[in-house]
């Protein structure tokens, strides 16, 4: 049998009366890219903090690579990473001691050669000795996705990866990880508000609102499923309830 990459059972998670997670169930397979979309106060951060073991359940359990997050995390944070552009970097570190310095709490072997090759595949090596904390805000997610790289994990959560980048760029950081995607096979999760980005890159979109998953699919299954052209007119219909979604016969015509 094989173990999912990740896997849901009955999650939960409330802060005070606040139920932010309510006894969601999933199931990721590995070597799959999957979208988790929803608005703002959806439970998409509280449900990513609980996979990375950052934030700790109030009931369920979530495991990864068939390890409890709760209760054995060691066994296996060594094969993850995490990006995302709003958590910044030590700003007196310039990027190359930065990237060592993870390098090195990941147990990364051949550190400088490692960075090296980020640094290139990056387009780093222009600022590699700057300051983190002198970095434009494209740089920063640049530099953001090489420390999420730096161990070459098996698992690579995403919380906007593209997020202050110019088109061209973006487009690039795409390109590149679903290179590496096809080079490692490694499973993605990636949160985004970017719905071209999502229909580009995800087999899979799982939809929460108010702690709840409230649709799964792929791109073209809700796609069809809502009637709609885009992923953004069913992101909206969602978050607005202001369609359901098609009966399955008349979806699937």
């Amino acid at each position: 049998m094989t173990i999912p990459a990740i896997e849901g059972q009955k999650l939960c998670k409330k802060y005070g009366d606040t139920l932010a997670v309510n006894e969601i169930d999933f199931s990721i397979a590995a070597g799959s890219i999957i979208g988790l979309l929803g608005g703002n106060g959806a439970g998409k951060t509280t449900t990513i903090g609980m996979i990375m073991s950052l934030v700790t359940p109030t009931s369920g359990s979530v495991r990864v690579f068939g390890a409890d997050m709760s209760k054995e995390p060691y066994r296996v944070l060594h094969r993850m990473n995490f990006e995302s552009p709003y958590v910044d970097l030590p700003h007196r570190l310039t990027v190359r001691q930065n990237l060592k310095v993870f390098g090195m709490l990941y147990g990364v072997a051949g550190i400088d050669e490692r960075i090296s090759s980020l640094a290139s595949d990056l387009a780093l090596t222009e600022f590699i000795d700057r300051p983190a904390g002198k970095l434009s805000a494209g740089q920063k997610t640049r530099v953001a996705l090489a420390k999420s790289l730096v161990n070459d994990p098996d698992l690579l959560v995403l919380d906007e990866p593209t997020a202050s980048l110019d088109p061209d760029t973006a487009d690039w950081i795409r390109g590149h990880l679903e290179r590496y995607q096809s080079r490692k096979n490694a499973t993605i999760l990636l949160a985004s508000h970017n719905m071209g980005e999502v229909e580009r890159l995800c087999d899979r979109v799982i939809m929460m609102k108010r702690g709840d998953i409230v649709d799964d699919g792929s791109p073209s299954q809700l796609l069809a499923r809502y009637g709609r052209q885009n992923l953004e007119e069913v992101f909206l219909d969602v978050a607005r309830g202001r369609r359901e979604p098609l009966p399955e016969k008349e979806a699937a015509s």
